[in-house]
């Protein structure tokens, strides 16, 4: 029975978990990934939350046991259509080329909210007004800068953009984004401590071990100033500076602050290829995103035969949720080829 073979659709965090398990239990795994590198959304961060446990660390350790399996990869391979054929799951690429295996897994992750949807924050529109991401990505460097050069004095990171929103049609949390504003907040703090950093929320969720933790820590030992309210506007002012409107609510008075950066949390959306490949199959869910059995023992199966889920394609996960998630997925995926006839 061991001649069976799997596609692994997303080298993403989830992807390489799953591919590498599925693996060791001596099955043929083909993994697909549209981009040229392996890693998923994973590449896009310098530190995790809530212990700043080096990004890169995190992946290559993954990409690295990885690379001790027998697996098949496939990079530069987009794959735009999924569908089930004489007892075969068949995956095609842009370049009409087509891989077929008995089991088909989808980790194709999510994708960020696009903040130039919302205007009124001036993204895209203003110099100092970043994405969450953009962060990241200065912070890779070592220094924070606005896009004059200089070290902001002040900073804001507003959480909850383009999430529970009924402007843009998201209604659900992504979580990640409270923990992860904190965490960079403390990390701004860290490198520039005689700066001043505020974080704007709807509500602080830290539903995760050492989480409050961090928030707390945030708090005392770094000096992060939050703030219960909404930021309602962002305008540039005549020194490149940005004044933001908002109103605290925890004291129902409207508060108007010029900061040097406005930091966007944007949180997770199914991915083009969740929203379309999982729609080809039936299987789509709320907003784009992969639909499983149910949470409760069949979160990894679908209504289909030999096509399975893990990671955020299903619905906004952290890293070790995603890393649990595959496994927990490759040990369905073998139970599944094990019975096969």
């Amino acid at each position: 029975m061991k001649n069976k073979s799997v596609i692994v659709i997303g080298a993403g965090v989830a992807g390489i978990e799953a591919a590498s398990n599925i693996a060791d239990q001596g099955y043929s795994v083909t993994l697909i990934e549209k981009k040229d590198v392996l890693g998923g959304n994973l590449t896009n961060y310098a530190k995790l939350f809530p212990n700043f446990a080096d990004a890169d660390d995190v992946k290559n350790n993954l990409i690295n046991n990885l690379s001790t399996k027998k697996v098949e990869i496939l990079k530069n391979n987009d794959i735009t259509k999924l569908f089930f054929e004489n007892d075969k799951w068949h995956a095609v690429n842009s370049q009409n080329q087509t891989y077929s295996a008995d089991v088909a897994l989808l980790t194709t992750g999510f994708t960020v909210f696009d903040a130039k949807r919302k205007e009124e924050l001036g993204y895209g529109i203003y110099d100092n007004v970043i994405t969450s991401l953009e962060f990241e990505s200065m912070y890779k460097t070592g220094k924070i800068t606005t896009k004059q050069g200089n070290i902001p004095k002040r900073i804001a990171f507003l959480n909850c953009v383009g999430r529970r929103d009924e402007k843009v049609g998201n209604h659900y949390c992504s979580r990640v984004c409270c923990i992860n504003a904190v965490k960079q907040a403390t990390e701004f703090k860290t490198l520039y401590p005689e700066s001043e950093a505020y974080c704007f929320y709807m509500d602080i969720r830290m539903a995760g071990q050492f989480y409050e933790e961090l928030y707390r820590k945030s708090q005392e030992e770094n000096n992060v100033i939050y703030i219960r309210g909404r930021i309602s506007e962002a305008a540039a002012t005549i020194d490149n500076r940005i004044q933001i409107k908002t109103e605290d609510t925890l004291t129902g008075l409207p508060l108007k602050m010029t900061v040097d950066l406005l930091v966007l949390m944007v949180g997770m959306e199914a991915s083009e290829a969740t929203s379309n490949l999982s729609k080809q199959n039936e299987i789509n869910g709320e907003y784009g995103f992969a639909k499983s059995l149910g949470l409760h023992g069949n979160d990894n199966k679908t209504t289909k035969k030999g096509l399975f889920l893990a990671g955020s394609c299903k619905r906004p996960l952290n890293i070790p949720e995603a890393i649990a998630d595959a496994r927990a997925a490759a040990l369905q995926i073998t139970q599944y080829l094990n019975n096969l006839q």
